[in-house]
């Protein structure tokens, strides 16, 4: 008797049109959370907490945010490094999908670093259909798509496709990954690359679907890989309505969702109140009303996992 995990059902997925599909070449939309910025909330990248995400918030994804910049990778590759390893590991042996998110707004500028990184990353993991990889998570409104970001992304799949020649890569699009319209009218020719669009529901609304939409009429697939409940500062009013809106959006395309975020910061988009434990085990007296409101629809979308009888 074995539990069929979401990877053993779907398996490895790539990009076909403007859709994420799975092993069976069947459209796939996988729902999860995010981890916060890996040097400031350490306590919840461990194995513990990653099986609490899977065994009762139900994620069938996980991504793992790390933080670049601000005392991260930068100043101290070994210590964000292992704590990557840790996470993705847990989700490995979970058997859910895991994104590894090169966390910064500047990463056009640190090029090097990201290759080196990915490079080591993408042969450790080489083949594994669990990991996902998101190259620049949110470029600021500054770089220039075509000249700064898209010419990144390139060298930096170039190097993942060096140990891992299928895995599925996100891209982050300009103006904090809110130009997925614009990404899709000069997109990267390389296969298995979809686009990165993020939202937070109190600030983003109509229009931003809109963007979305005129990118899937452009062929491209989008993933979700951070969005929040609340304001686009992370906290202030959790737009419940809103972030209904959302949902039947994505579920309406096909498109997969993290939420922001696994922390216990004072800020609406937190899951968890200040103080809570670090490796799970989380009761409804800790958990935001953003985190209960989350919680349920993971609930509600990704069904307990189903024994299997082998043979």
């Amino acid at each position: 008797m074995a539990l069929e995990t979401a990877v053993a059902r779907h398996g490895k997925l790539q990009v076909r049109g403007n859709r994420i599909v799975d092993k069976n070449g069947k459209p796939v939309a996988l729902h999860g959370m995010s981890l916060f910025w890996s040097q400031w909330m350490p306590q919840y990248y461990n194995a513990s907490a990653v099986n609490w995400l899977v065994s009762d918030w139900r994620c069938d994804i996980v991504r793992v945010a790390m933080g670049v910049g601000s005392g991260g990778y930068l100043e101290n590759p070994a210590r964000e490094k292992q704590k990557v390893i840790t996470a993705v590991d847990a989700a490995i042996k979970a058997g859910v999908y895991v994104i590894i998110d090169w966390h910064d707004h500047d990463a056009h500028d640190h090029t090097a670093q990201a290759v080196a990184f990915f490079g080591e990353m993408a042969k450790r993991y080489a083949n594994v259909p669990n990991v996902i990889y998101e190259t620049y998570n949110e470029p600021t409104d500054k770089p220039d798509w075509k000249t700064q970001i898209k010419p990144y992304h390139e060298t930096v799949i170039k190097e993942i496709r060096r140990h891992s020649p299928d895995s599925l890569v996100v891209c982050g699009t300009r103006f904090w990954s809110q130009k997925v319209d614009e990404a899709s009218q000069d997109p990267i020719r390389l296969p298995n690359v979809a686009y990165v669009l993020h939202f937070y529901a109190t600030s983003h609304r109509q229009s931003l679907r809109d963007a979305a939409t005129v990118a899937l009429k452009n062929g491209v697939a989008l993933m979700v890989t951070e969005f929040g409940t609340t304001e686009s500062s992370g906290d202030g009013v959790v737009d419940v309505e809103e972030t209904k809106k959302w949902w039947a959006f994505l579920e309406a395309n096909g498109i997969s969702w993290c939420n922001w975020s696994v922390a216990d910061k004072v800020e609406s988009s937190a899951i968890l109140k200040p103080g809570s434990a670090g490796r799970g085990g989380w009761s409804d007296a800790v958990i935001t009303p953003s985190g209960k409101f989350v919680r349920d629809e993971l609930r509600r979308l990704n069904p307990a996992p189903v024994t299997k009888t082998k043979g």
